[in-house]
């Protein structure tokens, strides 16, 4: 029997794990810090309030940490609300039939005994997407299935796995080549002989490739990540299915103790992580749970590396600069646009954009970093960095402002360089596209002009816009009635002309009788 549904009443915003500050959702502390957050299938949830005009409502509310959409995850709940036991069972159930078919320690003897098959008999279920013994052929003998797997394809899982590419909930874009074949050469020149990837499948792959390869090569990498697929393909000490919203280890506490032995072997030192969220997540609850692992690195510092830092790359949109820039200070951001292999928008190509948005934010000093001059970059030795080719250093800002890759100009007015497409206001006192709406000054909001807000949380949007709606149902209305009086003029036209056709039919017919 299934377990009944549970119906509540819902904020209308959806998408709540990809919420940004001006969409009316932002993550909440929970009134009581001791009190254990709900479970659904993805971990503990997180305590979320909905926000309008500025203002929090007095209810806050548990929700999937991982799916942006409802309809992937649909766990709802009241922060004060109470459930019965048989509620709470139902719930339990539902946790239980999402887990993997496999248990971590089934998958390692899966795996072991698959790679001593012979090439002809290791079979792999793209339906199912799970590597298939003998035992289980039977039971996907109608489904589409590849054979002789390969020792090369079972290192490079990601190329045999389909990518979970639900924007509203995995977004699973994988680095093109190129963009990890560069971070795997930037790691080793740095020194770095341990990665945590979190999030970062295919440069976990490239990493114990290039170390199987060459023996000269000491790095190691661990995996975590919250696709359960690549349990099949790696042993306890390479994976750990991995939530990174909410710092939760799906197997407990030996997978958080195989994390916090790798972060610490070697009292810490010669580590760095490396992580590539979704574009769409928050970036506060990864704030949060990128701190926990910091904390977790620093267990087996001593009190005289107490200031040291974890050495971080960051991989996000530009755009989120001034939110990262917000909870971890001492980040920078490169230049260099890393690009995804299945992504429609972020790679080269003529079917990409020219310019990447992804960008790395790191607290490595970004003198210390080289970036390929062949790819379209150069040292600027006043900035003491490499920056792209456009990115040309500015007199005034003493900086090479661009963000974006384009060649970006000084605005003596604004007393800071802007995009090359703005152009400046002298209405609204600052640079700004050619098209804009002049509605108000620069500090403060579009709309009514006051400094304690922003336009997207202005209490007067929706009077201004009345003007806008109705001009546009008058115009709906005045177009309405134009092809009413054409249609009902078309039709009175042709009646006309039928009449006087047939008045003169009669008349030739009495004239000829």
């Amino acid at each position: 029997m299934a377990a009944p549904r549970e119906q509540h009443e819902t904020p209308k915003a959806e998408g709540i794990a990809g919420r940004s500050r001006s969409s009316g959702v932002e993550v909440a502390c929970p009134s009581d810090p001791a009190a254990p957050a709900p479970l659904c299938p993805h971990g503990p949830t997180l305590l979320f309030v909905k926000v309008s005009q500025g203002k929090e409502e007095s209810r806050k509310f548990y929700a999937c940490s991982a799916c942006r959409d409802r309809k992937d995850c649909n766990f709802f709940q009241w922060e004060d609300e109470k459930l019965s036991e048989a509620r709470l069972a139902a719930r339990e159930a539902q946790n239980q039939r999402c887990r993997p078919p496999f248990s971590r320690a089934q998958c390692v003897e899966r795996y072991l005994k698959f790679i001593e098959l012979p090439l002809p008999k290791r079979k792999f279920c793209q339906r199912c997407q799970q590597l298939l013994l003998p035992d289980d052929w039977e039971k996907h003998g109608e489904h589409p299935v590849v054979g002789d797997i390969s020792v090369l394809q079972l290192r490079r899982p990601s190329e045999l796995l389909y990518p979970l590419e639900n924007k509203k909930t995995n977004a699973q874009y994988l680095f093109a080549d190129r963009s990890c074949r560069f971070l795997v050469n930037l790691l080793s020149s740095l020194g770095f002989r341990r990665v945590l990837c979190v999030g970062t499948p295919r440069l976990h792959e490239l990493i114990r490739l290039t170390a199987s390869g060459d023996e000269t090569s000491n790095m190691k990498s661990l995996l975590l990540d919250i696709d359960f697929r690549y349990s099949q393909f790696y042993a306890e000490d390479s994976f750990c299915h991995y939530n990174m919203f909410n710092h939760h280890f799906f197997d407990g506490k030996a997978a958080l103790e195989v994390c916090r032995a790798f972060l610490q072997e070697d009292k810490g030192e010669g580590v760095i992580m490396v992580t590539d969220p979704p574009f769409g997540g928050l970036v506060e609850p990864l704030a949060v749970t990128f701190k926990k692992l910091i904390a977790m690195w620093k267990e087996g510092q001593s009190q005289d590396d107490s200031h040291k830092e974890l050495p971080i790359f960051w991989i996000f949109p530009y755009f989120f600069e001034p939110r990262i820039c917000q909870f971890f200070p001492s980040f920078r951001m490169l230049d260099y646009q890393v690009d995804y292999a299945n992504h429609a928008l972020y790679k080269h190509g003529k079917a990409g954009r020219k310019q990447s948005p992804v960008r790395i934010f790191t607290n490595i000093p970004p003198s210390k970093i080289v970036l390929p001059t062949e790819e379209g970059y150069r040292f600027c030795p006043l900035c003491q960095r490499y920056v792209s080719l456009e990115n040309q250093h500015c007199e005034y800002c003493n900086a090479c402002t661009s963000k974006d890759g384009r060649k970006w100009n000084h605005c003596l007015l604004c007393k800071k360089c802007v995009k090359p497409s703005w152009v400046h206001c002298t209405i609204c006192s600052h640079c700004a596209l050619p098209d804009h709406s002049c509605e108000g000054p620069k500090d403060g909001c579009f709309i009514c002009g006051e400094l304690g807000h922003k336009r997207s949380t202005c209490p007067n949007i929706s009077t201004s816009k009345r003007p806008n709606k109705a001009v546009r149902k008058q115009k709906q209305r005045k177009s309405s009635k134009m092809k009413t009086e054409t249609t009902a003029g078309q039709s009175m036209n042709h009646a006309a002309v039928t009449r006087r056709m047939k008045r003169r039919e009669r008349a030739h017919q009495y004239l000829c009788s």
